[in-house]
């Protein structure tokens, strides 16, 4: 009974009460002796001018981070514009080469339609004809899980749903055995010396990263190089992967495709060293 009859007693909280009180007594509020006042009028004028100074000294820098940006855009344009210019100068030399090279085989005794065949099975030459086109794209919801008993679902491919590169090399070598004359994937031009390979989740094809999705473009008889890829072990593989892991692939025959040449088809081997190793 002595607990209802405190509760009763005291049914406002002490700290309210006394709020209220001060309330009703004018106390609390704004400062009532000229000290104090002077007080908050001081801190208010001290923060208007710090906000002023941050402001006048954002004014001031302004132009100077223009300035710097504008520097650095100019760049970029001269950086980009000498690109292009080596780019083109690449081009020049690589037709040059071409040239000289159908020479050299016509002076050995082949005809130049030869020449030009070694070109293009070479990659040395641009193709443009009748082929192919496969485009092939991660999933749009990835998976994961599974027992580990699919190569998929190892630690090697946590994402079901990305195409590997080695998805890409059973591709390539798909096209290649059913009849393609030249490959090219992401406008990068394939020969003998290329290599598919992966460096993290990205797929790089002689060292140049890609990003999906993956256009791969086969220069061949359409219509036969399309039915023969898709009968194929490596075609049946990528439709598997598209019914088991959403993998998106859309194919198509096109009537004038147009590969670029490849960067450098030249062939490096290593040569023993001659000099004498020291201990």
């Amino acid at each position: 009974m002595s607990l209802i009859t405190n509760v009763m007693d005291h049914s406002l909280d002490d700290g309210y009460a006394e709020a209220a009180r001060k309330k009703t007594q004018g106390e609390g509020g704004m400062p009532k002796t000229l000290r104090a006042k002077l007080g908050l009028a001081s801190g208010l004028v001290l923060a208007g001018l710090v906000v002023t100074v941050g402001a006048a000294q954002a004014r001031v820098a302004a132009p100077g981070v223009a300035k710097e940006r504008q520097e650095l855009i100019d760049r970029i344009d001269r950086e980009t514009a000498s690109a292009d210019r080596l780019e083109g100068s690449v081009d020049k030399l690589r037709n040059d080469v071409g040239a000289r090279q159908r020479a050299a085989l016509k002076k050995s005794g082949g005809s130049e339609r030869a020449a030009d065949l070694v070109g293009v099975l070479s990659g040395a030459t641009a193709v443009h004809g009748p082929g192919v086109k496969l485009v092939v794209n991660d999933a749009k919801e990835a998976t994961t899980g599974g027992d580990g008993t699919n190569p998929r679902e190892t630690a090697d491919f946590s994402d079901n749903g990305r195409v590997r590169d080695r998805d890409m090399q059973r591709v390539v070598n798909g096209l290649w055995a059913s009849g393609a004359e030249a490959v090219s994937i992401n406008g990068q031009r394939l020969t003998a010396l290329s290599a598919i390979r992966a460096a993290g989740d990205a797929i790089l094809v002689d060292n140049k990263p890609l990003v999906p999705p993956y256009t791969v473009l086969a220069v061949g008889d359409g219509g036969r190089l399309s039915t023969r890829f898709q009968n194929s072990a490596d075609g049946l593989y990528l439709h598997a992967l598209e019914d088991n892991y959403g993998i998106r692939t859309a194919i198509s025959t096109e009537s004038d495709l147009r590969l670029p040449a490849a960067p450098s088809v030249i062939v490096r081997t290593a040569q023993p060293s001659t000099e004498k190793g020291t201990s």
